[in-house]
């Protein structure tokens, strides 16, 4: 006889079915497993047996051979054990094969036959209520799992829990649906304790309102860094889809530690030292890189100048396209990276270009070398370019009252995104995804983005001046219709223009 049990593998954020099937049948005793295990599987064995064995159950002296199909498809990861478990105890008729056959099953096993959680939980459970089946997972993860929707979870602490309840002498209670903060999200500093900075404060209220990619320029002390920090502070919380996305690459990436929905926007901040892969993704498993965990949310980028070149540019398309795609020789996987960069630079080496008192001898050639590590390309998909001036120390030490809270910037963005969603909801399929101005394609653009003959001329010239390329004048078009849409206009006037054009030049001093 042959069992089988349904589990599943992970391509990018896709999921597919696998059939694993146990044959227990006479010859040498042995225990194999074949269909493209990786090392994590291969060792699957070991697990189950020491498992089966803390319960008591020993197996039988004969062949046993899991097969995992279709077995062209490498298996990764050690949410194989708990199938391949189960499997082995319906071949051996302590569980029944007609009950087994409706559950989807993922979960990894301890010698003492707990059962540990596993990432991608919230994408099996979603794959298992579209095909309606039932979903066996980790205890720790089913919290995460029942948002899947009208789905039949278990999430035992142990196999034995889970025999008893399949043999019907212990129920189990469907797990209820949880909530999770973000990453960082208790320890946002509010915008009421950046000193000074007031222009920085309104290029980064405006960068929140349209999702427009922002460079914040200055010496070092200047506050940048924190200014960053405060941006998810004003940023509206997720949507109940966005939430599910979010949640889906987080889960994938076994980030969810609490295992349950992730409520607030990601906060990426990798160190500048970070690879290419640990970046836009990969390694030998193509895992999501810090460009997709930060979907929805954003990813800030400290000392830009210092990452190098080539994992800098690799950002290019994922900016463009909102997806990052790996390629490999063993794998072709695509994760969404729908993100707002944020990015942090000294204006040279030294931090202190166009200050007389304490700027290098090498000036202003340090500054242009410095800066030129930043190719144009990446420099025309930065929406807003902001220099960032240093605070006095007179100005810190007095006790001046506090400026506005993030909270209050916060309901402003807010309103803002809800107009830019309206708008873009009106356009129906043609717009479909697009929730803000920095989303926006250039034919809608052309739609909504409305201004009068002496504006537009003011426009056209002042990019003719700057020698701006294609992709920077709608980006510049986009950040004016954001600052219009921040005054409740709705149309583009030569203000908006104005402070638009303000925020575009990466400036050698």
């Amino acid at each position: 006889m042959v069992a089988r049990i349904n589990t599943i593998a992970f391509q990018g954020v896709d999921v597919q079915s696998i059939d694993v099937q146990v044959q227990i049948s006479n010859g040498l005793p042995a225990f194999t497993i074949v269909g493209l295990p990786d090392k994590a599987v291969a060792e699957s064995k070991e697990r189950v047996r020491a498992a089966l064995h803390a319960l008591g159950i020993a197996l039988p002296a004969k062949r046993l051979t899991v097969n995992l199909a279709p077995a062209d498809v490498i298996k990764e990861g050690s949410h194989f054990d708990l199938p391949i478990a189960l499997g082995l105890l319906t071949a051996m008729d302590i569980l029944p094969k007609d009950e087994m056959e409706k559950y989807v099953v993922l979960g990894e096993l301890s010698l003492d036959a707990g059962i540990r959680s596993v990432a991608g939980v919230l994408p099996a459970a979603i794959h298992a209520s579209a095909n309606d089946n039932s979903l066996i997972c980790p205890e720790s993860c089913g919290g995460e799992a029942a948002w899947a929707g009208d789905v039949e979870i278990l999430a035992p602490a142990n196999l034995l829990q889970l025999i008893n309840h399949i043999k019907g002498t212990q129920m189990m209670s469907q797990p209820k649906p949880k909530m999770v903060e973000g990453q960082d999200a208790r320890r946002v500093p509010d915008l009421s304790q950046v000193k000074g900075q007031e222009s920085a404060k309104r290029a980064l209220e405006v960068s929140a309102a349209g999702g427009h990619n922002l460079l914040l320029i200055g010496p070092p002390g200047a506050g940048k860094s924190m200014l960053a920090s405060c941006l998810p502070g004003i940023l509206p919380p997720l949507s109940a889809r966005e939430a599910l996305e979010v949640s889906m690459i987080h889960s994938l990436a076994g980030t969810l530690s609490e295992g349950g929905l992730v409520k607030s926007r990601p906060f990426r901040d990798p160190h500048h030292s970070a690879s290419l892969p640990a970046l836009v993704g990969g390694g030998h498993r193509v895992r999501p890189g810090e460009i997709s965990l930060a979907h929805r949310g954003v990813l800030f980028l400290d000392e830009l100048p210092e990452f190098a070149r080539g994992t800098l540019e690799a950002l290019r398309q994922p900016l463009e396209t909102g997806n990052a795609v790996v390629a490999r020789a063993n794998a072709h996987v695509t994760y969404p990276a729908s993100f707002q960069l944020i990015a942090a630079m000294n204006p040279c080496r030294c931090g202190y270009l166009g200050d007389p008192d304490m700027e290098c001898t090498k000036a202003p050639r340090c500054g242009g070398e410095y800066q030129n590590k930043l190719s144009g390309p990446l420099l025309d998909r930065i929406d807003i370019q902001v220099d960032v001036g240093a605070v006095s120390i007179s100005d810190l030490s007095e006790s001046a009252v506090d400026g506005e809270k993030s909270s209050a910037v916060a309901m402003r963005v807010k309103a803002v995104r809800q107009k830019q969603e309206e708008r873009y909801k009106s356009f129906g399929a043609s717009a479909e995804g697009i929730l803000t101005n920095a989303q926006a394609t250039t034919e809608l653009l052309e739609e909504i983005a409305h201004m009068d003959e002496k504006t537009k001329t003011m426009f056209v010239n002042a990019a003719e001046r700057m020698k701006l390329s294609a992709r920077a004048y709608h980006r510049l078009m986009k950040v004016a219709l954001t600052i219009s849409d921040m005054a409740g206009r709705d149309i583009i006037v030569s203000q908006d223009v104005a402070e638009a054009l303000s925020y575009r030049r990466l400036r050698v001093s």
